[in-house]
């Protein structure tokens, strides 16, 4: 029974993750995830209306990969929306602006507050977003990256207009998320999921890579 199990489980060839997108407005969340998903970036403002939902194909260690990405609003007044699109979530990148200390600040009471209502099942990354505008930076760095340890959370420095750090964050979240997913299936008696970054290849699917504004998930 154990042998049919390991079989089955190495045999699985595809996962599918929900991942939200968390932080306060302005901060670039939508910007990295256009960048990620489309490979574009606009210096203008862009402002989510409650969320925004994108996919993305990966195949990783010869494993199938698909992202569900919510981009959800920052603005105060779509706070109390926030359980509508992480529930059920697993991953969430927290974004802060690296020339706005609040916006730093805000991101802890995220991390609190997914820990509360999901445990540890989901895995969290934080992303100083903005390195461009290093010269403004607000937020320590190794404050940042001590406090995302404390929290077991991975930290990475972005810039949606630079093109930098998003794929790096996007494909260790997916790996620790597959990570997670054997580790889960171990305890119940399945062998654990191996990557290897050298293996890592994107898929380009044009149809995969849809976007579409949403009022709930």
């Amino acid at each position: 029974m154990a042998n049919a199990a390991a079989s089955s489980t190495a045999s699985r060839a595809s996962f599918s993750f929900k991942v939200v997108l968390l932080g306060e407005g302005a901060v670039g969340k939508t910007s990295l995830v256009l960048r990620y998903v489309e490979n574009k970036f606009n210096d203008k403002h862009l402002t989510t209306l409650q969320a925004s939902f994108l996919n993305k194909k990966l195949n990783i260690h010869g494993k199938k990969v698909n992202l569900a990405i919510w981009d959800t609003a920052g603005q105060e007044r779509f706070h109390a929306l926030g359980p509508i699109y992480y529930r059920d979530s697993n991953g969430a990148i927290l974004v802060y602006d690296i020339t706005d200390e609040d916006s730093f600040q805000k991101v802890k009471n995220w991390v609190k507050e997914l820990r509360k209502m999901l445990g540890n099942h989901v895995v969290l990354v934080i992303a100083g977003n903005k390195i461009d505008l290093d010269k403004e930076r607000h937020v320590n760095v190794r404050e940042a990256e001590a406090y995302a340890e404390s929290v077991g959370a991975q930290h990475f420095h972005t810039s949606a207009k630079m093109n930098k750090g998003i794929e790096d964050l996007f494909l260790n979240l997916s790996k620790s998320m597959m990570d997670q997913a054997g580790n889960e299936d171990l305890q119940q008696g399945c062998p654990s999921v191996r990557n290897n970054r050298r293996s890592v290849q994107v898929i380009n699917d044009v149809d995969g890579n849809q976007r579409s504004d949403a009022g709930c998930c």
